[in-house]
C-alpha cells in the first residue's frame, strides 16, 4: 500500500505541473499546450504498463491490454484530465491515475484477462473551453454529433478542429465507439463535497448522479455614453442580466429537494467602464436528483427570463446540455461493495451532486463510480486535496473489481 501511495502521489504531482497558472492552481484547457503535456505523460505511462495506446477523433486516450477472448468487450477504467480555470490537481486526474495504477497492478502481478482492460483519459469533461461539458464521453457515444462538435468554438473563436490540429491531433479519426466494445466502465472521482470526510468514511459507492442542464442566456440591449444617457432612456443589458440572476436562487429554493442553480460565467460587452453594456452573456446551471425538479426549474427560469423581453431588450436562450438523473449499475455497485468488504475498507452509499462521464456512459454500458473524501469538501480551487491513502484504497477496490469483470487470471 505504501508503494502504491507513493506512485499515486508521484503521478498527481507530475500532472499538476501541466498548468497555465503555476502557483495559482491547475488550468488545463482542452487542446491547450498543457493538455498536450498531460496527454504525452499519460500515453507514456500507459506504454510503461504494456498497454497499446490510441487516440480517437476527439482526442480521448485509450490504453488497451488485450484479452484472450477474441473481439471481447473491454472493461474501461479512467476519468478526465482537463480542468476548470485555477482548479485543483485531483478533479479528473485522480481517476486517470487510478486507471494507470490498476493497469500497473495487472502488469506487476502478470495477470492475463479474458476480457480486455482499457485505461481511458477523456477530454473536456468540465466544458471550460468549449462549453456544455462531458464532451469526450458524449462524443464517443454519439450524443454529440460530428457536425455539432465541429461547430463548437471557444471564446476566442477557435474551433475544436483548429485547436486539435494545433497540438497534433487528428480530428478525422473515428469518434464514435460501438457500445458492444464496452463491457463496463469504472470511474474513481473525488467527492467534491463534505459528506465522506464528515462521516470519516474513505469510500463512497455512488448509487445515482443528479440530472443537470446548462442554459446560455444572451441579453441584447443598446450601448450608450455612461454620462450623457438619462436613466429612463437606457437599455442596459447588464442591469437586466443582474436583475434576472439575482432571482434565480429563489427558484431553486422554492423547488427544494436538493435542487441547485448557479450562474458561473458572465461576459459583458463592450466591457468599458464608461459605456452602457449592450450585451451580456451568462450561463445557468440547474441540477437535481429528480428529473421533474430539473424540468420545473427550467420552465420557471425561462418564464422569468422572457418576462424581461421588452422594448430595447431582447433575450435569447440556448440549452447546450441536458442530462437526466442516472442510477448506476446495481450489479457493479454490488461488486464494488463485495470487494470493499473483502479488503476490509469501510464504505457508504452516496449520490453524486456533480456530473461525471459515468452518467453519460451509463446509458451504454454497466457503470460503477466510487468517491474518495475531499478535504473540507473543496473542489474546483487550488486548495482541492484528497489523501493518497484513500486513493490507494480506491485503487485496490477498482483493481479487484476490474480483475473480476475481466475474468483475469495469474499466469
Amino acid at each position: 500500500m505504501e508503494e502504491l501511495k507513493k506512485r499515486i502521489e508521484s503521478h498527481i504531482s507530475a500532472l499538476s505541473q501541466f498548468t497555465a497558472t503555476p502557483q495559482k492552481g491547475t488550468t488545463r484547457l482542452t487542446y491547450s499546450q498543457e493538455d498536450l503535456q498531460a496527454r504525452n505523460y499519460i500515453k507514456e505511462k500507459m506504454k510503461e504498463c504494456g498497454l497499446a495506446v490510441r487516440e480517437d477523433g476527439l482526442g480521448n486516450i485509450f490504453g488497451k491490454l488485450e484479452g484472450t477472448v477474441k473481439d471481447a468487450p473491454s472493461v474501461l477504467v479512467g476519468s478526465h484530465f482537463d480542468s476548470v480555470p485555477n482548479g485543483g490537481s485531483y478533479d479528473g486526474p485522480a481517476g486517470v491515475v487510478a486507471g494507470l495504477e490498476v493497469a500497473a497492478l495487472f502488469a506487476q502481478r502478470n495477470l492475463k484477462p479474458k476480457y480486455p482492460l482499457e485505461v481511458i483519459a477523456l477530454i473536456e469533461e468540465e466544458g471550460a473551453r468549449f462549453g456544455g461539458g462531458l464532451m469526450g464521453s458524449r462524443g464517443m457515444t454519439g450524443l454529440l454529433s460530428d457536425e455539432d462538435f465541429r461547430n463548437l468554438k471557444d471564446q476566442d473563436g477557435i474551433s475544436t478542429e483548429e485547436a486539435m490540429v494545433k497540438i497534433g491531433l487528428d480530428p478525422a479519426l473515428p469518434k464514435i465507439r460501438d457500445p458492444k466494445t464496452m463491457k463496463a466502465f469504472l470511474e474513481l472521482h473525488i467527492e467534491q463535497g463534505p459528506i465522506l470526510e464528515e462521516k470519516e468514511i474513505p469510500i463512497g459507492v455512488v448509487e445515482a448522479i443528479v440530472g443537470l442542464t446548462q442554459l446560455d442566456v444572451t441579453v441584447a440591449g443598446r450601448a450608450g455614453h455612461a454620462g450623457t444617457t438619462p436613466m429612463d432612456r437606457r437599455s442596459d443589458a447588464l442591469v437586466t442580466a443582474a436583475t434576472i440572476i439575482s432571482q434565480l436562487p429563489g427558484l431553486a429554493a422554492e423547488e427544494g429537494e436538493g435542487t441547485v442553480i448557479t450562474t458561473g460565467r458572465l461576459n459583458v460587452f463592450p466591457n468599458g467602464a464608461n459605456v452602457i453594456p449592450d450585451k451580456t452573456v451568462f450561463t445557468i446551471d440547474i441540477r437535481s436528483g429528480k428529473e421533474e425538479n430539473v424540468l420545473n426549474v427550467i420552465e420557471k427560469t425561462k418564464e422569468l427570463i422572457h418576462s424581461y423581453n421588452n422594448e430595447g431588450i431582447e433575450i435569447t436562450i440556448d440549452q447546450p446540455l441536458y442530462i437526466q438523473p442516472k442510477e448506476l449499475s446495481k450489479d457493479v455497485r454490488s461488486l464494488l461493495k463485495k470487494k470493499s468488504d473483502e479488503l476490509g475498507i469501510p464504505y457508504c452509499f452516496i449520490n453524486s451532486g456533480a456530473g461525471h462521464d459515468a452518467m453519460v456512459l451509463s446509458d451504454f454500458t454497466d457503470v460503477g463510480l466510487i468517491f474518495v473524501p475531499s478535504k473540507d469538501g473543496l473542489s474546483h480551487c487550488p486548495e482541492e486535496w484528497s489523501d493518497s491513502y484513500h486513493l490507494a484504497q480506491a485503487v485496490e477496490i477498482l483493481y479487484e473489481t476490474a480483475k473480476s469483470l475481466t475474468e483475469a487470471e495469474e499466469n
